[in-house]
């Protein structure tokens, strides 16, 4: 059962990536494996970790392909774990994380990927999220961001899908789904892996015992060109790829005005280049994505209400506030 890769996508993480190890060094219970993906980083960041555990192994790549592509690198890679923990470099976690998740996982033998509660390590007072929410227009958000961590439950509940900052996933489950897509190259890529793990039956917890405490975009920057066109292109292909069929239809003019709320503001905001350049790319390949569709929604029809009740509604919702 303990049987755990932990699987770390670095890029220029400097000093953030040093705290992360760190943090696994604490873990109570002690991972097979620890595989740092690097994409080739130009900070240094590997040359400052010094000695490294006979467990711990360092696959550096030629190039940025992206987290999606770094994440399948190390899963390939993992060779003990019946289980794959993702970890970001900007994040810390507590020393009994890796332990709490495993526990649910042992006693929650219907589920096969967990959440863990992320603690804002700006402020520690706050939440940056308890797992991810998909809302019914193709938006997806962190649950309860940014709210006092007294509010949290503390109960382990049923999500739609983790954040992949930090992450436990079943080894057989990411293999039978094809793991992340790596047309995404980042943000997005974990909702799309969730929504494709959804529709093959295949359910996620949250666990709030297990405790991580987040940077948050610490390398690319939460209000980048960068982040703004990544997760607007690929919000559109998430839903055109994974929707099921019989809730298409009534959700897709939701998803039509989230896009056009989304340019009239972007472009109030003085930013109309990077969105239009986001949906602009996202149409550009909306024909392969209807292809990859084809693979997506095989055999789902039992899942469809299960999949329907674990998405956020409300037609304001995206708008308005966005907690919980």
């Amino acid at each position: 059962m303990n049987s755990v890769s932990v699987v770390i996508v670095n890029w220029n993480g400097g000093d953030l990536l040093l705290k992360c190890l760190e943090g696994i060094r604490l873990q109570t219970v002690v991972p097979a494996e620890v595989i740092i993906v690097d994409n080739d980083s130009r900070d240094g960041s590997l040359d400052s970790i010094g000695s490294l555990s006979p467990s711990t192994t360092i696959l550096k790549q030629k190039m940025n392909g992206g987290f999606a592509m770094g994440c399948n690198v190390g899963i390939a890679a993992a060779k003990s774990g019946n289980w794959i923990a993702l970890l970001n470099p900007d994040t810390y976690p507590e020393p009994e994380w890796l332990e709490r998740l495993l526990e649910a996982a042992r006693k929650n033998s219907s589920y096969s990927f967990f959440a863990s509660q992320l603690i804002d390590a700006n402020d520690p007072t706050r939440l940056d999220g308890e797992g991810d929410i998909y809302h019914v227009s193709g938006l997806a958000w962190r649950r309860h961001h940014h709210q006092p961590r007294d509010t949290s439950q503390e109960v382990d509940e049923e999500i739609f899908a983790p954040c992949a900052a930090a992450a436990l996933y079943k080894r057989e489950a990411l293999i039978d789904v094809g793991g992340f897509d790596e047309n995404f190259f980042c943000y997005f890529e974990d909702i799309d892996l969730a929504f494709r793990l959804q529709l093959k039956g295949y359910r996620c917890l949250y666990v709030p015992s297990s405790r991580v405490a987040h940077v948050g975009s610490g390398i690319t920057g939460k209000t980048s060109d960068f982040t703004i066109y990544h997760g607007h292109r690929n919000l559109v292909w998430t839903f055109v790829k994974n929707m099921p069929s019989p809730l298409l239809g009534r959700y897709l003019f939701q998803h039509l005005v989230l896009n056009l709320v989304s340019i009239v503001r972007f472009l109030f905001l003085g930013r109309g280049r990077v969105i239009l350049s986001a949906k602009w790319d996202a149409l550009r390949r909306i024909r392969f994505f209807l292809t990859e569709r084809k693979k997506t929604q095989q055999n789902v029809a039992s899942q469809v209400s299960r999949i329907d009740s674990l998405m956020k509604r409300g037609f304001f919702t995206p708008y308005l506030g966005r907690h919980g």
